[in-house]
């Protein structure tokens, strides 16, 4: 049992070794990522997947349409995205029927989505169990903890890593319209 443990922790570092976890210390709410720009910048275009959800449920990107959005792309083994788990709830809370916020778990297996959904402590907003990487690829995003903000017609307004903190600078002003 310990050498399959210790197994797994080589596995998870070299998982993080090789594709890193996003940092956002320092960053602004939708700091440009040259690596996450392109093809869903393009309205309407931005809804189209249907993926499954942790609960075992499908969600729609269409039932995006008509509010703000909030996408926070996130991966099981990524200490940050594990720090950001309690910030992006509480945003969710806050924003509650005027923003739509949705998890997009995805760069692993969906027992670890559900292992991190339980540990982080997340409810409250929908969890993409995005194993396949359709809204990964929908968005072009190739690194985790990162944002995408939607307007309620599906334009991409921001997208990167962000300091959650910093988050309501860039939503509150979708809702002011």
């Amino acid at each position: 049992m310990k050498i399959r443990q210790a197994f797994l922790a080589l596995l998870v570092v070299g998982a993080l070794l090789l594709a890193g976890c996003a940092d956002d210390a320092g960053d602004q709410a939708g700091a440009p990522d040259s690596s996450t720009s392109g093809a869903a910048d393009a309205g309407t275009g931005s809804y189209d997947f249907t993926v499954a959800t942790l609960d075992g449920g499908s969600f729609d990107g269409h039932s995006l349409a008509g509010k703000p959005a909030l996408l926070w792309f996130w991966a099981p083994w990524c200490p940050t995205c594990l720090a950001q788990a309690r910030p992006v709830s509480d945003l969710a809370a806050r924003y509650e029927g005027k923003v739509t916020v949705v998890g997009v778990a995805g760069l692993d297996t969906v027992p670890a989505m559900h292992d991190f959904v339980r540990m982080a402590k997340l409810s409250g907003f929908p969890q993409l169990a995005d194993e396949q990487g359709v809204v990964w690829k929908r968005f072009t995003m190739t690194e985790q903890s990162t944002f995408v903000v939607l307007d309620s017609e599906g334009t991409v307004v921001e997208r990167g890593r962000a300091d959650v903190d910093k988050l309501p600078d860039v939503l509150d002003p979708l809702l002011a319209g």
